[in-house]
Formats: C-alpha cells, sequence, structure tokens
C-alpha cells in the first residue's frame, strides 16, 4: 500500500529537520566519543583478539596463506 498524500508530508518534513540537525547531532556524537574515550581509555566494549585454536595431533601449517 503506498503512502497517503498526508504521511508524505510528514515524512518530508521530518527528513527535513533531521538534515538540519545533523551537523549537530555528528558533534554531538563526536563530544560523547572524545569524552568516553578520556574517561575510559581501555575499550570495554572492544571483543578480545582473535586465536588460532590448534586441535591436539593435526599438523601445524607452514607457509603462506593460500598452499601456494
Amino acid at each position: 500500500m503506498p503512502p497517503s498524500p498526508t504521511q508524505l508530508a510528514w515524512r518530508g518534513r521530518i527528513e527535513a529537520a533531521l538534515r538540519v540537525a545533523e551537523p549537530a547531532l555528528d558533534a554531538l556524537l563526536a563530544v560523547g566519543d572524545r569524552v568516553s574515550r578520556v574517561l575510559e581509555p581501555g575499550d570495554a566494549d572492544a571483543p578480545p583478539p582473535a586465536r588460532r585454536i590448534d586441535v591436539p595431533g593435526t599438523p601445524r601449517r607452514v607457509g603462506p596463506p593460500g598452499g601456494r
């Protein structure tokens, strides 16, 4: 079902308001990012680094990836 003319008008108004507010919202995100980095330098939400799990009894591959 296509949107009605009223819905299209509201969508246009909301999109225009977001375009106007976009620079302020971007600045707010940048400030928040900086503040969070200053207050907590270690990134607790970052996933731990990936580790290779070797299965016992399997030979380790030596050489470049791709098998050439």
